[in-house]
């Protein structure tokens, strides 16, 4: 936990100088997998979770925006071998970073880095938590969207992860990575919402 907030007060301290700021809240639906599996006799499937959390958003210019989050956020995939299927659930406390476009019309396009830290899992039996996920995930995003002038919003986001999900032995399982598709709603309060 002190990461987050170490990370958080930094991301904070670096946007000091933006002009404008708001902040917001937001919530929606994960739709999550693991990449990088292997395909003999062993098959993923998505897994439907949740997030939510809050944001700033700084101004950098008319159209431009820098927005840090903090989300909780439950991922994972579930495995099917034969007829056995698992579950592998993973809770993150994510931290993206997105540079945004907005039009004037209200519409954006977002990208930036994320950062994740494994606050728990709930995965088979017979694996331990050094075993499966390491306590650190990075990503990459973007993502596309609609805030009204009144400040709520509507949006979409793809993180592709960059780090591997565990570090495994890859004859036994293989160095797979978190896929997520984000949707959900926002809104802003206070501050400005449109420049």
């Amino acid at each position: 936990m002190k990461k987050v907030f170490f990370v958080s007060f930094l991301v904070v301290g670096i946007s000091a100088n933006a002009q404008h700021f708001s902040i917001g809240l937001k919530a929606g639906t994960n739709i999550s997998n693991f990449t990088g599996t292997p395909s003999f006799e062993l098959t993923n499937k998505a897994l439907v979770g949740f997030y939510g959390g809050a944001y700033l958003n700084f101004w950098l210019g008319k159209n431009f925006t820098f927005q840090p989050e903090a989300l909780i956020s439950t991922q994972g995939a579930k495995f099917t071998e034969g007829s056995t299927s698992e579950k592998f659930n993973l809770t993150y406390v994510n931290v993206p970073v997105m540079f945004k476009y907005k039009t004037d019309g209200g519409f954006y396009v977002e990208a930036g880095p994320q950062v994740g830290f494994k606050l728990s899992e709930s995965v088979p039996e017979d694996q331990t938590a050094e075993e499966f996920a390491e306590n650190l995930d990075l990503s990459l995003g973007a993502g596309l969207g609609f805030q009204s002038a009144m400040g709520l919003g509507v949006g979409a986001r793809y993180l592709a992860g960059i780090s591997k999900v565990g570090d495994f032995d890859a004859s036994d399982r293989p160095n797979f990575k978190n896929s997520v598709i984000q949707i959900g709603i926002s809104y802003t309060l206070g501050g400005p919402k449109k420049k």
